[in-house]
C-alpha cells in the first residue's frame, strides 16, 4: 500500500476555521519573472504586480487554447445536481470584483473583493452554506498550496487575509447561496486567477495514493486508490486512524459535518466539492466516511479533505485519476 506523505497546517479553533495546506516540494527552485499588469476594477485602471483574467471570462483556458471544462457535480442529497464549477467570475448575474488583491509572496495577505449580483449592485447577504455565508478557496495552478477561509463583509466588500507562498499562478473562487435560491444545494461558485510575482518552486504531484498523512492522522482510502468513472455517481470512502492505527475517537464537527471535501481538476481547475453521507446528527462518529461525488471531466483531479481532530483543523491532500 502506497501513501502519500503531506504537511498540513491549521489553526486552532479559537483562531478560526481558515485552512492552509502546502506540499513539499520536489523540484529545485525556478525564477519566474512576471510583468506588472493592469487590473480594471469599476471602471479604474489600477496598476498592480499581479494579473487577472479576463473579466466576463475568468477562467484558466483562457490560456490554454480554448480548453473546456464542464460543469461538476456534487452533494449528499442530490449527488446528481448540477454544481457550479468556478471556471467563471460571472454565472447567473453574479460576478467576483477584485478590490484588493496580493502583490507578493508572504503570509496574511490582504484580499477584498465584492460580488456584484443580478442588479449591478454589491450584494453581502446570503443563505448560509455549510454554516457560512461565504467560502472562498485559493489554489496553486500546481496543486501545491491549497486554503480555505470565509470571508466577513465590510460595507459593500468581503475581506479576508490568505497566504501566499511564493510566486506563480493561484485561482480564487468564491462560493456562496443567493438568498431565494431555487437551490440552495448547489451553490454559486464563482473563480478568477491571480498571477504573483517573484520565485517559484514547482512542485511534482504525487501519483494516486492508498492513504495520505495529516498532521499526527492517517486518512486511507479503504478502496485504495481506485479510479471513479466520469459522469457517475462514485462513492469515495475515508478512514481516518491515529498514530496508534486505531480509529480517530474524538472525531469534530467541520462546517456543520465530519469533514469538507474540494476537489480540482489539475487543467481545468474545475472544482467539485463533496460532503460525507453520515451526519453528526447520527450519533458517534462512524469508522469510515463516505462521500458521493459525479466528476464532470476525465483526467488527474487534486482533493483536499479538511476534518477537524484533537481540537484542530487538518487537511489530507490525495491525488485522483477519473476515467
Amino acid at each position: 500500500m502506497s501513501e502519500e506523505s503531506t504537511e498540513a497546517s491549521g489553526p486552532s479553533p479559537a483562531q478560526g476555521e481558515g485552512r492552509r495546506f502546502s506540499l513539499r516540494r520536489t523540484r529545485p527552485a525556478t525564477k519566474a519573472t512576471l510583468a506588472v499588469a493592469v487590473l480594471v476594477v469599476t471602471g479604474a485602471a489600477v496598476a498592480l504586480a499581479v494579473s487577472v483574467s479576463p473579466s466576463g471570462s475568468g477562467s484558466p483556458q483562457a490560456d490554454m487554447a480554448g480548453m473546456s471544462g464542464m460543469p461538476g457535480m456534487s452533494g449528499p442529497a442530490s449527488p446528481t445536481q448540477p454544481h457550479s464549477d468556478g471556471l467563471s467570475d460571472s454565472e447567473r448575474g453574479f460576478r467576483m470584483v477584485p478590490e484588493t488583491v496580493p502583490t507578493e509572496p508572504g503570509d496574511d495577505q490582504r484580499l477584498e473583493f465584492r460580488i456584484i449580483g443580478p442588479g449591478g449592485m454589491p450584494e453581502t447577504s446570503f443563505e448560509r452554506n455549510a454554516t457560512k455565508l461565504l467560502h472562498f478557496f485559493v489554489v496553486r495552478d500546481d496543486m501545491a498550496a491549497y486554503q480555505h477561509v470565509h470571508p466577513e463583509p465590510a460595507g459593500d466588500l468581503w475581506r479576508t487575509t490568505i497566504d501566499i507562498p511564493d510566486g506563480g499562478t493561484y485561482r480564487m473562487y468564491a462560493e456562496f447561496v443567493p438568498v431565494g435560491s431555487a437551490d440552495p444545494s448547489h451553490p454559486i461558485v464563482l473563480g478568477r486567477n491571480i498571477i504573483i510575482p517573484g520565485d517559484t518552486t514547482p512542485a511534482t504531484l504525487p501519483p494516486p495514493a492508498a492513504s495520505a498523512r495529516a498532521g499526527p492522522y492517517t486518512v486511507t482510502r479503504p478502496d485504495g486508490p481506485a479510479q471513479p468513472i466520469a459522469k457517475q455517481v462514485n462513492q469515495l470512502r475515508f478512514a481516518i486512524t491515529g498514530p496508534d492505527g486505531a480509529p480517530v475517537g474524538d472525531l469534530g464537527t467541520y462546517l456543520g459535518a465530519y469533514a469538507h471535501v474540494s476537489a480540482f481538476h489539475t487543467l481545468s481547475q474545475s472544482v467539485t466539492h463533496m460532503h460525507p453521507i453520515e451526519s453528526p446528527g447520527d450519533g458517534q462518529a462512524p469508522a469510515e466516511l463516505t462521500f458521493h461525488a459525479q466528476f464532470a471531466e476525465r483526467g488527474e483531479h487534486r482533493l483536499f479533505l479538511e476534518f477537524r481532530a484533537g481540537g484542530r483543523l487538518h487537511t489530507a491532500a490525495f491525488t485522483l485519476f477519473v476515467t
